[in-house]
């Protein structure tokens, strides 16, 4: 049967990447979205205090992310990042106050790993190569369990990333996810993981083109929130928001873009994660000093910093153990 009509419920960022997909492919689509704006926690805002067009949240993308870059060709929005011509991270120590680049070549065989101009400060190319550990991971363990967590590699390199990539306790972390991460990344080569930061805003790389696109083939109806729906057996044929019920007729189908509690509350039975972890962001009103565009920090409470036009940005991944205290505490915290 040939699917007539979608209806995508959430404009967050997966629910615009369905809608584009869709579209692309000629399938009528209609977005129904609760909130008054596009973009979930994927957006841009001005914020009051610094007068200035912040983003929720540091984000960049790597180069060889294909699914990404796919949405981004869609929505003609490639060109709006920042990115240098080859992969590099800029790191600093606090506690020792070093600082080294990792400069990975652009093919995927690894010989950066034999050039300590290259590598990690105080790295053997051996201590990369234990790295196999983690590439065939099973299920269920942890990445603790499989590969040991202490050296220079891992507190200089592996902690930074995995912690930034899952969001977790690396060492607790699930080791596949982990696997997925070096998989795509460092066995790709360098020209899989070139770092880039959309520009001027995460809404102008992500969000505003899609919206454009899209109000074009049928706009977003904003403020429409879905408040249950309506099933026979196991088929949807009606969406009930507050304002009105929309009938799902037998060729048409529903695609459903929504925060894990939310799906909980609209489907009977469905698993949907249950336990997450905070992710910190903190901005300051200043101009940067000469620094990289972004700048990984070990052995602070801050992980990242990003140099924006008049503003340095901090971020701080698994932030569960902060996200609670003053913000003021909290500024001076991250400033110092």
């Amino acid at each position: 049967m040939t699917t007539r009509k979608v209806y995508v419920v959430g404009a967050g960022l997966a629910g615009l990447s369905a809608a584009v997909a869709l579209v692309g492919k000629g399938v009528p689509v209609e977005v129904i979205e609760a909130g008054g704006f596009a973009g979930g926690r994927c957006r841009s805002y001005h914020d009051t205090s610094l007068d200035q067009v912040i983003d929720n949240g540091n984000h960049l993308i790597l180069s060889g992310n294909s699914a990404v870059h796919e949405y981004l060709r869609a929505i003609g929005s490639v060109k709006n990042f920042t990115e240098p011509a080859n992969a590099e991270f800029s790191f600093a120590d606090f506690k020792s106050g070093a600082r080294w680049k990792i400069r990975p070549n652009a093919g995927r065989f690894p010989w950066w790993v034999l050039s300590t101009s290259r590598r990690v400060p105080g790295t053997s190319a051996a201590d990369y190569m234990g790295l196999r550990q983690l590439m065939n991971a099973p299920d269920g363990v942890s990445v603790g369990e499989i590969y040991p967590c202490r050296g220079v590699l891992w507190e200089k390199l592996m902690r930074p990333l995995l912690v930034a990539a899952l969001n977790t306790e690396p060492e607790q972390a699930s080791a596949k996810l982990a696997a997925a991460v070096l998989n795509e990344t460092l066995i790709q080569g360098g020209e899989a993981y070139r770092p880039r930061i959309a520009h001027p805003t995460l809404a102008a790389a992500f969000i505003d083109p899609a919206v454009a696109l899209l109000n074009r083939a049928a706009p977003i109806r904003f403020g429409r929130r879905l408040h249950r729906l309506v099933f026979y057996g196991s088929r949807v044929t009606g969406l009930g928001l507050a304002q009105e019920e929309i009938p799902v007729l037998e060729d048409a189908a529903v695609v459903l873009a929504v925060p894990p509690g939310i799906a909980a509350e609209l489907v009977p039975g469905i698993v949907v994660p249950e336990e997450f972890r905070a992710i910190l962001s903190a901005h300051f009103r200043l101009a940067p000093p000469a620094m990289p565009p972004m700048l990984g920090i070990v052995n602070a409470t801050v992980e990242w910093i990003f140099a924006f036009p008049g503003r340095i940005s901090l971020t701080v991944s698994n932030a569960d153990r902060l996200i609670d205290r003053d913000r003021e505490e909290l500024a001076r915290l991250l400033w110092d």
